[in-house]
């Protein structure tokens, strides 16, 4: 059957899904890994850590010859670190979470395909008029931040109704090939997953976080503004998090505000030196065990050839 779609033919790819990229778990042995399965592997540059960038994006040039990009939050990146990525050519830019408009002219000028990641209409027509080359329409399932007024089933589809010729994939709340089945269907040229990838083999990820990840279940996610708040993390309050639910969310559901006005109850949480949270989306509940990306990507587009054929038969 084949999953020859807008975004396979827009980077040579076999398969039409990409991985999320993850800020600090996304790595160069990820980002191949997908590739070499027929993804467009994705590196999770975030806030532009140049030395952490430097080496993960020699390590992925090193372990593929496929294609690969990198992604940023827009909120917080430096256009010099956009230009330092630039130069190094990677196959594509990906840009999420806050206004972009200072940096997709400069990609797109360089000859580099630009992915905008948008989590309501207002930011895919900002996006679209930018010129973004793809845009990735998430909706509140995923895990990590983004906003939280879409599902994913009504919004790609009215994303991909704005954007004409634009390709555009889904995001959020797929983890299986069913899942990207659905997107293709709702008409999306592909689908971005997060998730499913930071269960794998390659995600820098310690041992039990991958092993919480198997254990969750979607209804142990909430979206949330108070580990962020804890933390100290300066995300732009319109994009909570999703992760798996702990004390924390629980007792400050609802109080954010007053959270926020509470130094003394911040101060205690870095006390205890907690690692990050653990970030997952409500598709957690269908992760079963840990694999190659490689081996995911391959499973994933069998899986949706399947789920297209069950539902189209002829």
């Amino acid at each position: 059957m084949g999953l020859t779609t807008a975004l396979t033919e827009m980077f040579g790819v076999t398969v039409p899904i990409a991985n999320a990229p993850m800020g600090g778990s996304a790595g160069g042995a990820l980002a191949a890994a997908v590739s070499d399965g027929g993804g467009l592997g994705m590196i999770g540059g975030g806030r532009g850590d140049l030395a952490w960038l430097d080496r993960e994006m020699t390590l992925a040039a090193r372990s593929t010859e496929k294609p690969w990009g990198v992604g940023f939050l827009s909120w917080a990146i430096d256009i010099a670190v956009v230009d330092w990525v630039v130069e190094r050519r990677p196959a594509a830019v990906m840009f999420s979470f806050g206004n972009p408009d200072l940096f997709v002219p400069r990609v797109r000028a360089a000859g580099i395909p630009v992915l905008v990641q948008v989590t309501d209409l207002d930011e895919a027509g900002r996006a679209l008029d930018l010129g973004a080359d793809v845009v990735i329409a998430q909706g509140g399932e995923a895990g990590g931040h983004g906003g939280s007024g879409w599902a994913t089933l009504p919004f790609v589809p009215a994303v991909v109704d704005m954007a004409g010729p634009t390709p555009v994939l889904a995001a959020g709340g797929i983890a299986d090939g069913r899942g990207v089945g659905a997107a293709l269907v709702l008409g999306a040229a592909g689908a971005l997953i997060g998730t499913r990838f930071q269960a794998s083999a390659e995600a820098l990820v310690a041992s039990e976080v991958s092993k919480a990840l198997v254990d969750a279940g979607g209804a142990d996610t909430e979206r949330s503004r108070v580990t962020d708040i804890l933390r100290g993390a300066r995300w732009p309050s319109r994009y909570p998090a999703r992760t798996v639910r702990d004390e924390h969310v629980e007792r400050w559901r609802g109080r954010e505000d007053e959270l926020v006005e509470d130094l003394a109850a911040q101060r205690a949480f870095r006390a205890e030196k907690r690692g990050l949270p653990l970030w997952a989306g409500q598709s957690v509940e269908l992760i079963t065990n840990i694999r190659s990306a490689t081996e995911l990507v391959a499973r994933l587009a069998d899986e949706a050839e399947s789920a297209l054929i069950r539902a189209y038969p002829n």
